[in-house]
């Protein structure tokens, strides 16, 4: 039996060894196709046809020993994936067939940061295929608070001013330049996804003196994106269940009044925006993964009134699924935030990366696409100045070229900038798996404002205008740093504060202010996403680790 499943044709073995480590490689970089299992990365039928041989529960028992040994340190122990590695548990993977799944893990994608695992007996590759497909049945053992605290990471102290999670505490202010970078590979690559675990007993995010954290609601579908409408309800995409939530009122210990679902059956649905923008507002705008769509709003909804309304087609398929959505100051322009399909692809070769790792701009109705801004690998999350109304985004840099290479950024956004990904970045720093390409365009690389941490993954932003922090918080900047999986030592898992000292501008300075979402061990509990000001003035903060949204308020001398 086991070999009539692998007497292939020598023409259909090539192509099943160059096919086989592209799942693998393509999903850590966040790069999965569409679940279609006839086109699942190109899969010729000759290789997803191919039966599992080694197929039973003695297989997934051997598979789930090598899936931990191999694969969990970036896919996460029980393949819940991280940062710009999408899920194995769940979604393309599940639905490709075993041949596929087994002919992508075999061949690898080093560009993208993922090995081949050709070097595997074909029987244990087969044996994580197995345990791959029980996933969505695997019970993973939660983790204890006495697990929680042991085994300590000791490995060095980092270099400032780069740093890695046991370094992050409320204050401490950090400033990047790009004359601290180092060269590109002067580290390994690494692979260092999280074990995200159960939220230990008593674990609570940790704020600056003066500030309290209370638990705001939890037991959320994939809490993401965050915002407020004029009216002062709190709009939230629960983008695992593909749905908008409403949270009304606040109770005296800092929990909603009242909550109820807007909207339901979206796909991915992540960037949230209120047009026309100002106090009376007549659309609720959502920016799905492939499209923009908008639903008729009145002030008070608590549930939509019609069916979403498709306003534009988004580029979409493999790779970054995020799409943030804001409008001009003016009401003029809608701006739709587009991540890459992949870690460096070049757009001159990859079709798939047309109009991807740009911000979009439209008119509020669709119509009239242009690029606003473009080498933008990642942006996440995109904020409009409440004061001057200039853009400003969080961008996700690429991987692969060491822990301290390339930092994650925020940036207010030029009309017509080009910020470098994939042939440059920071300025004229060119990445050398595109060595000699495109010339003509270092001069034009524009440095961003903040330079973050290499691999934080910036997802989301807001400007503080309320009056409840101290007033040298006004104007300022709060960014969520959902955290790394491609340093060695883990970096990220915060809430950061850009201090803009009563300006308009960002003098490259960031401080720690939200910690504590890593354990001693380098366990994960909490990954933060989007942020944004309640209608009392304190600080909520979604996380999609704990499926929960955290309040912060500054109580001052009461604390």
């Amino acid at each position: 039996m086991v070999k009539q499943a692998f007497a292939l044709s020598v023409s259909s073995r090539r192509v099943f060894s160059l096919y086989a480590g592209c799942l693998i490689g393509s999903l850590a970089v966040g790069t999965c196709a569409a679940a279609d299992t006839s086109s699942f990365h190109d899969a010729p039928s000759a290789a997803s046809s191919v039966a599992n041989p080694y197929s039973g529960q003695a297989a997934v028992t051997a598979g789930a020993a090598l899936y931990a040994a191999h694969c969990a340190s970036c896919h996460g122990g029980s393949g819940q994936g991280s940062g710009n590695i999408p899920a194995l548990a769940h979604g393309a993977t599940q639905q490709a067939s075993d041949g596929a799944v087994f002919w992508f893990m075999t061949q690898g994608s080093v560009g993208n940061g993922m090995p081949s695992w050709a070097a595997l007996p074909a029987q244990q590759r087969w044996q994580i295929v197995s345990y791959l497909k029980a996933l969505p049945t695997v019970k993973t053992a939660s983790t204890t608070q006495s697990e929680a605290v042991a085994s300590p990471i000791t490995t060095p102290p980092p270099q400032p001013p780069f740093t890695d999670f046991r370094y992050e505490a409320p204050g401490n202010v950090r400033k990047i330049t790009v004359n601290d970078l180092p060269a590109p590979y002067a580290t390994s690559s690494a692979g260092n996804a999280p074990t995200v675990v159960p939220r230990p007993a008593g674990a609570m995010p940790v704020a600056p003196t003066g500030f309290k954290v209370n638990l705001f609601a939890e037991g959320l579908g994939t809490p993401r994106v965050i915002r407020v409408a004029p009216n002062g309800d709190i709009f939230l995409a629960e983008s695992g269940s593909g749905q908008i939530r409403v949270f009304r009122g606040m109770t005296a210990d800092g929990k909603p009044k009242q909550t109820e679902v807007f909207a339901k059956h979206l796909k991915q649905p992540y960037g949230i925006a209120f047009y026309p923008v100002g106090p009376n507002p007549q659309w609720v705008y959502v920016g799905d993964t492939d499209a923009v769509v908008r639903f008729p709003y009145r002030n008070g909804d608590l549930q939509a009134t019609g069916n979403a309304e498709h306003v534009v087609d988004l580029p979409h398929g493999p790779g970054h699924w995020t799409r943030d959505v804001a409008f001009s100051r003016d009401g003029k322009t809608m701006f739709v935030a587009v991540g890459s399909g992949s870690n460096v692809d070049d757009p001159d070769t990859t079709p798939a990366e047309k109009n991807r790792a740009n911000i979009l701009a439209f008119n509020p109705d669709g119509s009239n696409q242009r690029i606003y801004a473009s080498g933008i690998r990642n942006p996440s999350g995109i904020a409009i100045d409440p004061k001057n109304g200039q853009l400003w985004t969080t961008v996700n840099e690429r991987d692969g070229l060491g822990d301290n290479l390339v930092p994650d950024y925020i940036t207010s956004v030029r009309e017509g900038g080009f910020y470098g990904w994939p042939w440059w970045y920071m300025g004229g720093h060119q990445d050398p798996r595109h060595a000699g390409k495109h010339p003509e365009l270092k001069d034009k690389v524009i440095t961003p404002d903040v330079i973050l941490q290499p691999h934080n993954a910036s997802l989301q932003i807001t400007f503080y205008e309320a009056s409840r922090f101290p007033k040298e918080y006004d104007g300022d900047l709060f960014a969520a740093e959902h955290g790394s999986w491609n340093k060695a030592t883990r970096v990220g898992y915060e809430v950061i504060r850009i201090p803009r000292h009563h300006t308009d501008k960002a003098s490259g300075e960031y401080e720690d202010f939200l910690t504590g979402f890593v354990l001693p061990n380098g366990q994960v509990w909490g990954r933060p996403v989007s942020v944004t000001a309640a209608p009392d003035g304190s600080l909520l903060v979604t996380d999609d680790g704990s499926n929960t949204i955290w309040r912060v308020d500054y109580v001052g001398a009461k604390q």
